[in-house]
């Protein structure tokens, strides 16, 4: 039998998330056993230790990347700015193309967060912080809010850029599209007068 190449074995590393993270989303991150997650994916109980030691080692890593694709939406943001394009219509445009893409990550994000160790929890935190502390900088350089004022206001804008998609897949995506643009730099220019 010829060996298996390396970018066969990251496919298959690949594929193998992906089924983990559908069952997690399909029955629930609490109610997936170790046992029953293996033969999901098409592994030994064994080999998947191997990969994870634990399953909250699995959803903190579809989650941590997650959070580093939300990363990536800011600098695609800065570039549009570099460009004169408007940042927030290319953060919106990038949100709902990675809402496109990664759709149980983001089940998973919300909804299984609180399955993790206070520890991952945490080290999740500060990256969700960064990425709503970059977004609001990005998109109000110049704001005058307070401390506390600023902190709810990027939490809220992340969280608006987050769910949005999903609450309005139904809709053709253009119109998807310019329904969060309205939304969002409506509410934008009002909070941050």
């Amino acid at each position: 039998m010829p060996p298996v190449n390396a970018a066969m074995r990251c496919a298959n590393f690949e594929e193998r998330r992906d089924r983990a993270m559908a069952l997690f989303a399909e029955k629930g991150f609490g109610q997936v056993s170790m046992r029953e997650l293996a033969a999901h994916v098409g592994l030994t109980a064994g080999s998947l230790y191997h990969h994870f030691p634990s399953k909250q080692d699995l959803l903190y890593d579809l989650i941590e990347e997650l959070y580093e694709e939300l990363q990536a939406t800011l600098e695609q943001g800065r570039r549009a700015m570099a460009r004169g394009a408007s940042a927030m219509g290319c953060l919106i445009a990038a949100h709902w193309q990675l809402h496109a893409e990664r759709p149980l990550q983001f089940r998973l994000a919300e909804r299984d967060l609180c399955c993790l160790s206070e520890a991952q929890q945490a080290r999740l935190a500060v990256l969700r912080k960064g990425y709503e502390a970059g977004l609001l900088r990005l998109i109000a350089p110049r704001s005058m809010l307070q401390k506390e004022e600023w902190v709810a206001t990027a939490h809220v804008l992340a969280t608006l850029l987050n769910q949005l998609p999903g609450m309005l897949k139904g809709l053709p995506e253009e119109q998807g599209l310019g329904l969060m643009e309205r939304l969002l730099v409506g509410g934008v220019e009002r909070i941050l007068r």
